[in-house]
C-alpha cells in the first residue's frame, strides 16, 4: 500500500545523531503512513551496522561511494513510492507529531508546492535556518559591503535572513532549507529533484528557485516543530564554509547571466576578501575560528569562485 509520506535522510558519519532522530521519527508517528529511507553516503563510522541493529524497518540504500547530498536525495527518493517526500537531517528530532502536522497542512494548502517547519536548537530556542529570503544582487551587494555583519538579522540590512521574524506564524518565504522539507511527489518529478551538480549547500535554494519559476510559493507551516543541532554532521568548519560558498557561486552562475552573474561573483568574492581583511586586524596569531576561515576562504577563492562542475563532486 502506498505510504502517505517518504522520509529521505542522507547521513554520513552521523552515528552519534540519527538515533535520536530516527527514534523521534517513528515515536512522533500519529496516523500519517511513513516509508523512512536512509541513504548512507559511505559512513567510516558505525552508522550502518547502528540503523541494521536498531532500526530493521528502515530502508537502508548503500551506494558505496559519498554522493554529496543532493545526488543522495535524489537516489532516496527513486526508492520511495509515497503521496509526500521529506527530507530531513540526521541531526533533528521531530517533536509534537511534526510529519502528521506538515502533510496535514500541506493537503489543506495546496499550490504551494514546497513546505518547510519550525526548527529549534536544543535548549529550546529558535534557530532560524529553516529559511531563507531569496538571494538577490541587492542582498549580495550587502553583504560585500559588510552590512549583512554589521546588522545581522536586519530586515533591510540583512534580507536573506528574513529579519527578526520568529517563524511562528504562517508565510511564504524564498528558500526553505534541506533539514526540513516537504513537497508533493507530483510536484517533486516535476522539478526534477535537487539539481545534482551541487556537492553540498545551495541545492536547496535552487530547488526553490525553479519552484517559484513554476508558479509554487515555498511556506513555512509554524506548527511543525522540530530540533535541529546545526552542523551536528558537517565537516570541519573550513570545508564547511568551502563547500558553503561553492553552492553560492553555483547559485549564482546557474540562476543569473551576463552582468547579474558577474556582479554576483564580484559580491560574493568582495564580502569574503573585505572580511578576510577585517579578521586579521581584529584576530590573535594562532587562533582557530571564524578569522581563519575568512582568511582561507578569500586565500583560496579560485577553488570556489567557478562553482560545482558536471559531476556533483566536492572539489575542496
Amino acid at each position: 500500500m502506498k505510504a502517505d509520506v517518504a522520509i529521505v535522510i542522507v547521513s554520513y558519519n552521523s552515528e552519534d545523531h540519527i538515533g535520536t532522530c530516527l527514534k523521534s521519527v517513528f515515536a512522533q508517528r500519529k496516523s500519517v503512513s511513513q516509508q523512512v529511507i536512509v541513504v548512507d553516503n559511505d559512513s567510516r563510522d558505525g552508522t550502518v551496522a547502528y540503523i541494521r541493529e536498531n532500526f530493521p524497518e528502515v530502508q537502508l540504500v548503500l551506494p558505496g561511494v559519498n554522493l554529496g547530498f543532493a545526488a543522495g536525495v535524489n537516489l532516496g527518493v527513486k526508492h520511495s513510492d509515497a503521496e509526500f517526500v521529506l527530507l530531513l537531517n540526521p541531526d533533528t528530532e521531530i517533536l509534537d507529531n511534526a510529519v502528521d502536522v506538515i502533510v496535514e497542512f500541506a493537503r489543506k494548502n495546496p499550490g504551494h508546492g514546497l513546505y518547510g517547519g519550525r526548527t529549534l536548537r536544543p535548549d529550546g530556542s529558535l534557530e532560524p535556518s529553516s529559511c531563507w529570503g531569496r538571494p538577490t544582487l541587492w542582498s549580495m551587494t550587502l553583504f560585500a559591503f559588510g552590512l549583512t555583519t554589521l546588522a545581522p538579522r536586519n530586515r533591510f540590512l540583512d534580507p536573506e535572513s528574513l529579519g527578526s521574524w520568529q517563524r511562528d506564524t504562517v508565510r511564504e518565504v524564498g528558500v526553505i532549507t534541506g533539514c526540513f522539507l516537504l513537497a508533493p511527489t507530483e510536484v517533486w518529478n516535476k522539478l526534477g529533484g535537487l539539481d545534482e551538480r551541487y556537492f553540498m549547500y545551495g541545492e536547496d535554494a535552487d530547488l526553490a528557485m525553479r519552484a517559484s519559476s513554476s508558479g509554487y510559493r515555498p511556506v513555512i507551516c509554524p506548527d511543525a516543530r522540530l530540533v535541529h543541532e546545526v552542523g551536528g554532521c558537517s565537516d570541519t568548519p573550513v570545508h564547511k564554509t568551502m563547500l558553503l560558498y561553492r553552492g553560492k557561486a553555483s547559485l549564482v552562475r546557474t540562476h543569473w547571466s551576463g552582468l547579474s552573474q558577474w556582479l554576483g561573483l564580484f559580491f560574493l568574492a568582495t564580502g569574503t576578501g573585505l572580511r578576510a581583511a577585517m579578521s586579521r586586524l581584529r584576530s590573535s596569531p594562532g587562533r582557530n575560528d571564524s578569522a581563519g576561515r575568512w582568511q582561507t576562504l578569500w586565500r583560496d577563492r579560485s577553488k570556489w569562485i567557478c562553482g560545482y562542475g558536471t559531476t556533483g563532486q566536492s572539489p575542496v
